[in-house]
């Protein structure tokens, strides 16, 4: 068995056990609307009727994976991206305040610590503040950004962006932090005896320290920004956006819909987090690291 072999099978031995618990709690869940369906019109389901039944229905209470497949592929190649029932379209529109989210939870996060790393009063002051605003739920923080910036004219990406910001800045600190003082004593030391300025410390020792921690930080950032993202689509009332595609199907019971919308954002994250991880392999083998 070849190497890739060996990588690949086990993968797909997950994903085929993933699929088969799918399917069969599809039909569990499904079973119930079919056979009242069956009473309404008089007719008895047997085993394979019932079977069949579970797994084409139009809205289904869990859809099945090739109903989801298929609504992918309707939305995503069989209309054109501009189009406001392309998913792609969606997908762009939720992409873009997330990315803002991004940078600006990055930037601040980043400056945030190294703020707390070389001064003990950000440190004894800012620092529970940061851990304290993540126990305020997002759901809670969400419609009163909006409804805040609405009341002075500023609606669209922005408001989004905020809140996208609030959610993906907090990974970043903490593990930034951590990065950044994770140089051994001896070294900051020695950094010292050169007479090293707290520049020159930073930028020589405790950045290139702190990348691994940087990176996956980004990582985890990221993907937090994008539900920031989807959270923050929902009370606004847009009619584009992954979260506006979710909460319609909500109002009209397409669950299909709303499970495509949810397989999409999946989908974007797992590209975001790759791209990021790419990111990282090349720099650290700019840096004489391992890829």
């Amino acid at each position: 068995m070849t190497r890739m072999a060996r990588d690949v099978l086990p993968v797909l031995t997950v994903v085929a056990g993933l699929l088969v618990v799918w399917y069969v709690l599809a039909v569990v869940l499904n079973a119930g609307f079919a056979r009242d369906q069956a009473e309404r019109d008089g007719v008895t389901l047997g085993p394979r009727a019932l079977v069949a039944a579970t797994l084409e229905q139009e809205r289904p209470r869990l859809p099945a994976p090739h109903q989801l497949a298929a609504e992918l592929w309707k939305t995503t190649v069989e209309v054109a991206p501009t189009s406001k029932r392309s998913l792609v379209y969606h997908a762009w529109v939720t992409l873009a305040a997330t990315l803002a989210g991004f940078a600006l939870g990055a930037g601040l996060g980043i400056a945030l610590a190294i703020g707390i790393v070389h001064d003990r009063t950000m440190d004894a002051s800012v620092m529970p503040w940061v851990i304290a605003s993540q126990t305020i739920p997002i759901l809670a923080v969400a419609p009163m950004v909006i409804v805040v910036l609405a009341s002075v004219g500023v609606t669209g990406l922005l408001p989004k962006a905020i809140i996208s910001m609030y959610l993906c800045f907090f990974p970043v600190v903490v593990g930034m932090v951590k990065g950044l003082r994770s140089p051994d004593r001896m070294l900051l030391d020695q950094m010292r005896t050169w007479n090293a300025s707290a520049a020159q410390t930073l930028g020589k020792l405790r950045w290139p320290a702190a990348l691994p921690y940087l990176f996956a930080s980004l990582k985890v950032g990221v993907a937090a920004s994008l539900v920031g993202t989807i959270i923050g689509e929902m009370p606004t009332g847009a009619v584009a956006g992954l979260g506006a595609r979710m909460l319609s199907g909500s109002y009209y019971g397409q669950t299909i819909q709303i499970w495509a919308a949810l397989a999409m954002a999946a989908m974007l994250a797992a590209v975001l987090v790759g791209l990021i991880g790419l990111v990282e392999r090349v720099t650290a083998a700019a840096m004489g690291g391992r890829r």
